[in-house]
């Protein structure tokens, strides 16, 4: 039982004052008033202890209790993890759902994994083995397709004196013994973390494979890397949701960990009534076999939604130190920022620019630091994909969350509402955006493709640009002004734009495009403005080359091609080539 460690004095919000001992530490986990509400000490001075609570303290007085655990804030970590969905400090919400209905009961405490399922351990060490901080020590299905890896913890290293026999076992029964210097430590699947300290690793690594998510826009024109850092901001109604959404189905990461950090609860709703029914694409079985949702809205206590970043990533460094790769969304850090904003306002420290406290930047860096391609602990490579979305208000990037993500991050998709009112979707404004893995991932799209990539994308976007400059001319004085080259460029840009970026979610073909796929389609397209800028040249008008009947083929060998048929982009190139060579012939 946790001993009484202070007397509350001062209650703001979620910000609680208490005189008391001065043997707490920072960060320390502490139980507030008699209902014991979980918090954690953000600031001592003296026998003065300042604690954010993680729940709601509305009735509390002065005069209140509070309890020391001597624990920081940590998180559980074992088989269960997967399928789970919890709030942001770790309650799993199903739970809680069927203790108290529909909303949280204050002080409500219940164990995130459950301590009553047996799991089928099979050892992969033995007595006498020397092992490593996270040294893998036996494996459990921790789905049907998911082999979760049994770890020694990583702050942990020795001799095993002992090791469980192949059997079923709950999550704190003993399946290991580690002698550590004179001292025998009993190793159970269940492990804890401090959610503020990232978990080791041997060595960062240079990430040179992209994340592919079999969205074109991403994938071909701004790739993040694996153990890369993305942002995603864009204004209301843009898309980021949906965005995130399709990249946490099609990514080709082995485990999602999904942070729905202070977004509206009808919003958070659909993730979690949507999820349970989504198909993993690769193995055909329920996309939450393999992915852990963190939800925790605007409507939850704003220290909570502050907590939320830190817990889902900690689960996210742990599935990466087994050697799987990870791709993290947290949806959003804009709400997040706001949730460091309120309770530093409570805290009555100096706001920085916008009100927001002068650590912003730094919290951020923390955050998007743990992002990475690693060698861990145990000699696997695995890696932490971050996509971050940013709210900006009224979709203004010159605010401190966004300028100060894009400081830390090498990966910039600029939502645009414009693309969005105009049903253009990803809206994905290729100008604004960015991606500096690009060199990075280069050889790799020449292995898998063989064809270079980075030229036909560097291409694609100096048209994309010029089309950008021509459209000012256009508005002023109109096409016909324009020379028939420029006004090619026009047309091709068009088809990339209608034809290559935009694509459809619920389209079962267009949802996902392979690489393969992308790369010929963005051939194609090259290839219909390399031979029409040939016959311009020759003298034949523009306007014959805008109603060649390939061009509308073109738009629509998105949603006509299959992955699995990509033999009839063939038919296509000969479309092409045939219909140009007759004009070719006539202008000759």
């Amino acid at each position: 039982m946790s001993e009484q460690i202070g007397t509350v004095t001062w209650i703001s919000g979620p910000v609680v004052r208490a005189r008391g001992s001065r043997y707490v530490g920072m960060l320390e986990l502490v139980e507030v008033g008699e209902e014991r509400l979980v918090g954690e000490v953000i600031g001592l001075n003296g026998d003065i202890i300042t604690v954010q609570v993680y729940e709601e303290t509305s009735g509390m007085k002065p005069g209140a209790p509070m309890y020391g655990t001597g624990l920081p804030l940590s998180v559980e970590l074992g088989p269960g993890l997967l399928k789970s969905i919890f709030d942001g400090v770790q309650r799993p919400l199903p739970l809680i759902e069927i203790e108290s209905g529909s909303f949280i009961g204050r002080g409500m405490r219940l164990d995130p994994l459950y301590r009553k399922d047996r799991w089928k351990f099979t050892p992969t060490a033995k007595v006498g083995d020397v092992v490593s901080r996270s040294a893998i020590i036996g494996t459990v299905m921790e789905t049907e397709t998911f082999e979760h890896r049994i770890m020694v913890p990583a702050d942990l290293f020795g001799t095993l004196s002992w090791v469980a026999p192949s059997g079923e076992y709950t999550i704190e029964e003993p399946i290991a013994k580690l002698k550590v210097g004179n001292q025998e430590k009993v190793l159970t699947m269940l492990q804890r973390w401090p959610v503020r300290k990232p978990r080791p690793y041997l060595n960062r690594l240079r990430g040179t494979t992209p994340l592919i998510t079999g969205q074109r826009v991403l994938d071909t024109f701004f790739p993040v890397s694996k153990g890369g850092a993305a942002g995603i901001p864009g204004p209301f109604g843009s898309g980021k949701t949906v965005t995130q959404h399709s990249i946490a189905k099609w990514a080709d990461a082995q485990v999602i960990v999904y942070i729905g950090c202070g977004e509206r609860g009808n919003e958070m709703t659909e993730v979690l009534q949507e999820f349970p029914h989504l198909v993993d694409p690769r193995s055909g079985r329920p996309l939450m076999e393999r992915t852990v949702l963190i939800a925790n809205t605007s409507n939850m206590p704003v220290a909570a939604r502050e907590a939320s970043i830190y817990t889902g990533i900690t689960i996210a460094e742990y599935y990466r130190d087994m050697g799987y790769h990870v791709a993290l969304m947290a949806d959003s850090t804009s709400r997040w920022a706001e949730a460091l904003r309120e309770v530093s306002g409570r805290l009555e420290e100096m706001p920085a620019e916008e009100g927001y406290p002068a650590y912003l930047a730094g919290r951020l860096a923390e955050f998007y630091e743990r992002a990475g391609y690693v060698e861990t602990m145990n000699d696997h490579i695995g890696s932490v994909t971050i996509v971050g979305a940013v709210s900006p208000p009224g979709g203004d990037f010159s605010e401190p969350v966004t300028q100060h993500t894009k400081r830390f991050i090498r990966c910039f998709w600029a939502l645009d509402k414009s693309l969005s009112s105009a049903r253009h979707f990803p809206s994905i404004n290729w100008l604004d955006s960015y991606s500096e893995y690009l060199d990075d991932v280069a050889e790799w799209w020449q292995e898998k493709v063989g064809k270079d990539w980075l030229k036909m994308r560097n291409h694609a976007m100096e048209l994309l640009s010029e089309e950008s400059r021509l459209s000012q001319i256009v508005k002023l004085v109109g096409p016909d002004a324009l020379p028939d080259e420029e006004r090619l460029v026009l047309e091709t840009s068009r088809l990339l734009r209608e034809g290559f970026l935009q694509q459809n979610a619920m389209d079962k073909v267009d949802a996902y495009s392979t690489i393969q796929k992308q790369i010929r389609m963005l051939e194609l397209i090259l290839h219909f403005h390399e031979r029409g800028l040939r016959i311009v040249k020759h003298g034949a008008p523009i306007s014959l080359i805008h109603n060649l009947p390939v061009v509308d083929t073109l738009i629509r060998m998105k949603g006509l091609v299959p992955n699995e048929e990509l033999e009839k982009m063939e038919d296509i190139q000969k479309q092409i080539d045939e219909q140009m060579s007759q004009l070719d012939a006539e202008y000759r």
